[in-house]
C-alpha cells in the first residue's frame, strides 16, 4: 500500500538544497574582485531553484499517492458487496454506487437526482415515506425492510440500514442497501412449512407431543385437549406420569432406546385419563437432531385406538367366549385343555377335566320359554365358576353342558382323585340348590321356582396319557354312567377297566 512521502521542514529542505548546490559547478567558481555580491545572489537563486523542483517533485508524488487512494476508495466504494447511496432531504438520489445501480437495474446517470420513493413498492411506499421522514428527527441509525422495484418492474427485498449526516449545513441520508430477497425466501418457505406442519399437528385425530431428552413435554397439540380434556398448561411436565403403571416401564425403556438409536419404535400403552379411565393408545417416536447432530428432542406421535381394541376384544370374545354365559366356548376349552397335558407332563403333576350334563333343564325352557331357560344357564355358570381355583377353566361345551378343567393337583393318583372328588361334589350340591328366575310373562315380572340337578363325569390324567379327545370323551362316558345310575351324582372314569366307575 503507497503512502505519501513525508515533507521536509523549511530548514531540513534548505540544508538538502545547499548540499546539491556545492556537488555543481557553480559552486567551484571563484567570484572575482567586486562581485562577490552577485556571487552569493546566484548561489542563492541556486538554492531557491532547487528547494521548488524538490517541492515539486514532492507534491507530484503525493498527487499520484492521492489518485492511488482517491482510485482504491472508488473501487471499493462502487464494487462493495452491498449498495451505498445517499438521499437529501427531498427523498432524491444524490449519491449511489456501481453495486446500488446494479441491484436497482438501472444506470447510475438514470439514478441521480431521481426520487427513491417510487422505487419502494406500492404496499411498502407509505411506511417508507413515514420512515424517511422520522429520520430526519434524530440522530440515531435506525433501520427496515422494504420490497424494491427494478427498472423491469421486477421486485426484491431489501435491508435498509440508514444514518442521517450533516455537511456544510446540509442534512442528508446515507444507506446502506442489501439485497435479502434469498433470505426472505427461505424465512417464507420456513413459515409457510411451519404453518403447514401446524395445521397438521392442529387439526389431526392423532396425539402429537415433542418432549426434550427426558420425557418432559414441550408441545402437545389441540388433540390432546379434545381427547383428555386438560385445560392446564402442561408444558415442562413429565410424560410418563399419566401412562398406566403395568405399561409405564416399557415405555420408558422404549423412549431411552429412541432416544440412543434414533430410530422409532411403534408400541401400545394404556393412557390414564383425569376422571380415572382408560383410553388404548397406539404410540411411534421419531428423534430430532440439532445442527451439529446431535439428539435434541423426541417428537411422539400418538392415536387413540381403544374403539379398535374394544372391537377386537369383542372379536376375540365371539371366537373363544360363550355370548351368553361369558364363559369359554369349545375352541378355548380345547387351547386350555392342550395347556393343562403340556403343564402337566412339565410338573409331573395330575390334572382332572370333569363333563356336567344338567339334569332337569328342559322341562323349564319347554314350559316357560328360552329367557327362563337362558338365566338358569347363567346362574350355573355363576355357581360352577365359583367353586374353583381362578387358574382352572370353566367352559360351556353346548347346551346344557358344561366342561371343568382343574390344574395342578397332586403328584400321586390317588391324591388326585381326591382332590377331584371334593371339588365335584362341591360343584353338584351348588348345582342342586333352587333357582328363583325372574322372566316376564304378558308384560309382568314373574318369579320361577326351579330345582335342577347335575351329573358330573371325571377323569384324572397326568403327562401325554391321553390325548385331549380321549380326556373329554373318558369324561363323557362318566358323566352317562352318573345319570344312568340316578343322576345327581359323580362318578369317575376307571382307566384299568376303560369304563366309568
Amino acid at each position: 500500500m503507497s503512502k505519501t512521502p513525508k515533507q521536509p521542514d523549511t530548514q531540513q529542505l534548505r540544508k538538502i538544497a545547499e548540499e546539491k548546490l556545492s556537488r555543481t559547478r557553480l559552486n567551484l567558481v571563484h567570484p572575482l574582485p567586486g562581485e562577490e555580491l552577485l556571487h552569493e545572489l546566484l548561489q542563492e537563486l541556486s538554492v531557491h531553484q532547487i528547494e521548488l523542483e524538490m517541492q515539486n517533485e514532492a507534491l507530484r508524488q503525493a498527487q499520484v499517492v492521492t489518485e492511488e487512494s482517491r482510485d482504491r476508495y472508488l473501487d471499493l466504494y462502487d464494487f462493495a458487496p452491498v449498495g451505498y447511496l445517499t438521499l437529501n432531504r427531498e427523498g432524491m438520489i444524490s449519491e449511489i454506487n456501481l453495486t446500488g445501480t446494479t441491484l436497482l437495474g438501472m444506470e447510475r446517470k438514470k439514478l441521480l437526482q431521481r426520487r427513491f420513493a417510487p422505487l419502494v413498492s406500492a404496499a411498502d411506499r407509505a411506511g417508507w415515506e413515514r420512515f424517511f421522514v422520522g429520520m430526519f428527527k434524530h440522530d440515531e441509525r435506525q433501520h427496515c425492510e422494504l420490497s424494491l422495484k427494478r427498472s423491469d418492474n421486477a421486485q426484491f427485498h431489501a435491508y435498509l440500514d440508514c444514518l442521517r449526516m450533516e455537511s456544510a449545513g446540509l442534512s442528508s441520508l446515507r444507506i446502506t442497501l442489501t439485497d435479502i430477497t434469498e433470505r426472505k425466501l427461505q424465512e417464507e418457505s420456513i413459515r409457510e412449512k411451519e404453518e403447514f406442519f401446524r395445521i397438521i399437528a392442529e387439526y389431526t385425530e392423532d396425539f402429537i407431543a415433542v418432549l426434550d431428552l427426558e420425557g418432559r413435554r414441550i408441545y402437545n397439540n389441540s388433540t390432546y385437549n379434545r381427547l383428555f380434556g386438560a385445560i392446564e398448561n402442561k408444558k415442562g411436565t413429565d410424560s410418563f406420569a399419566e401412562i398406566h403403571p403395568d405399561d409405564r416401564k416399557h415405555i420408558m425403556q422404549v423412549f431411552k432406546e429412541t432416544v440412543r438409536s434414533g430410530t422409532g419404535m411403534r408400541t401400545d400403552f394404556r393412557f390414564m385419563l383425569p376422571d380415572g379411565s382408560i383410553r388404548h393408545m397406539e404410540s411411534r417416536g421419531g428423534l430430532v437432531k440439532n445442527s451439529q447432530g446431535q439428539p435434541s428432542r423426541v417428537v411422539v406421535i400418538s392415536r387413540d385406538i381403544t374403539e379398535r381394541k374394544l372391537a377386537e376384544q369383542k372379536i376375540h370374545n365371539l371366537a373363544f367366549y360363550d355370548l351368553l354365559t361369558r364363559l369359554p366356548n369349545r375352541r378355548l376349552l380345547n387351547d386350555r385343555l392342550s395347556q393343562t397335558i403340556t403343564s402337566s407332563k412339565r410338573s409331573a403333576r395330575f390334572a382332572a377335566l370333569m363333563f356336567i350334563d344338567l339334569d332337569n333343564f328342559k322341562p323349564l325352557n319347554d314350559g316357560h320359554g328360552h329367557a327362563a331357560g337362558d338365566l338358569l344357564l347363567q346362574e350355573v355358570a355363576r355357581r360352577i365358576s365359583g367353586c374353583v381355583r381362578e387358574a382352572d377353566t370353566v367352559a360351556r361345551f353346548g347346551g346344557d353342558e358344561f366342561v371343568v378343567v382343574l390344574n395342578e393337583m397332586a403328584i400321586d393318583k390317588p391324591g388326585a382323585i381326591a382332590e377331584a372328588g371334593v371339588v365335584a361334589e362341591k360343584i353338584r350340591l351348588a348345582l342342586e340348590q333352587p333357582y328363583l328366575l325372574t322372566v316376564q310373562q304378558a308384560g309382568k315380572a314373574v318369579t320361577i321356582r326351579h330345582n335342577c340337578t347335575s351329573s358330573i363325569g371325571v377323569v384324572v390324567f397326568s403327562d401325554n396319557e391321553y390325548s385331549a379327545d380321549d380326556i373329554i370323551k373318558h369324561a363323557d362316558l362318566a358323566m352317562y354312567r352318573a345319570k344312568n345310575q340316578g343322576r345327581n351324582r359323580v362318578r369317575f372314569f376307571d382307566p384299568d377297566l376303560r369304563q366309568p366307575s
